[in-house]
Formats: C-alpha cells, sequence, structure tokens
C-alpha cells in the first residue's frame, strides 16, 4: 500500500502562483508513475499533469499547458506541481494520484492506483 498526502493548497489572487506537495509513504520502492488531478464543484475529475517514474516525461492537459510544471524527488518521495499565472478556473480541489509498476506517464484516472485526500486551491478574481 502507498499513502499519498497533498499540501501547499490555498487561496491566492488570479495571476498569483501556488506550488502543491504531494508526499508518499508507505510501500514507495516500487515504481510509480503519478498525476496529478482536479475537481471543480458541480464538475467531473479530470486530468492536469503526469510525470513517469524517472521524470523524463510529462504531459499536461491543454488548459495548464505553459502555467503549470509538474516534477518529482524520488530521493524523497514526492512530486510537485508548481502553478503559475493562476486563474479562477483553477479553482478545484487538487488530487494526488500514483500508478504502481508503471514508467510511462498515463492520464486516466481509472488507471490510478492509489490517490491522496486533496488539497483545495482557491483564485480568486
Amino acid at each position: 500500500q502507498v499513502q499519498l498526502v497533498e499540501s501547499g493548497g490555498g487561496l491566492v489572487q488570479a495571476g498569483g502562483s501556488l506550488r502543491l506537495s504531494c508526499a508518499a509513504s508507505g510501500r514507495t520502492g516500487s515504481i510509480y508513475a503519478m498525476g496529478w488531478f482536479r475537481q471543480a464543484p458541480g464538475k467531473v475529475r479530470e486530468f492536469v499533469a503526469a510525470i513517469s517514474w524517472s521524470g523524463g516525461s510529462t504531459y499536461y492537459a491543454d488548459s495548464v499547458k505553459g502555467r503549470f510544471t509538474i516534477s518529482r524527488d524520488n530521493a524523497h518521495n514526492t512530486v510537485y506541481l508548481q502553478m503559475n499565472t493562476l486563474k479562477p478556473e483553477d479553482t478545484a480541489v487538487y488530487y494526488c494520484a500514483a500508478r504502481k509498476q508503471s514508467t510511462v506517464v498515463v492520464t486516466a484516472g481509472f488507471q490510478y492506483d492509489y490517490w491522496g485526500q486533496g488539497t483545495q486551491v482557491t483564485v480568486s478574481s
């Protein structure tokens, strides 16, 4: 089992930045591809960004491309999501996810095995 804990959410004005962190614990010795998803009130969960186990491959939703950056520090079992130029439409609960025994980037939620509890990001206009 792997436990994921997100942090770094909060309230920020439009145009501002936040950095989310996702700390993994438990059986982190396995290879995991990681991803970030978000869910706004009344909307379905959507893919935001994903990163391969090595960090060499990344993929972004079109809505965040050029503004968000996903990265990882395997030595500290942590994945980050740097969010710049935030917009009110980025307001959502952000979730970290892990896909076990996978070196490749995946974007569908059902392909992930473990999920964090989420962290709220609110962007005011």
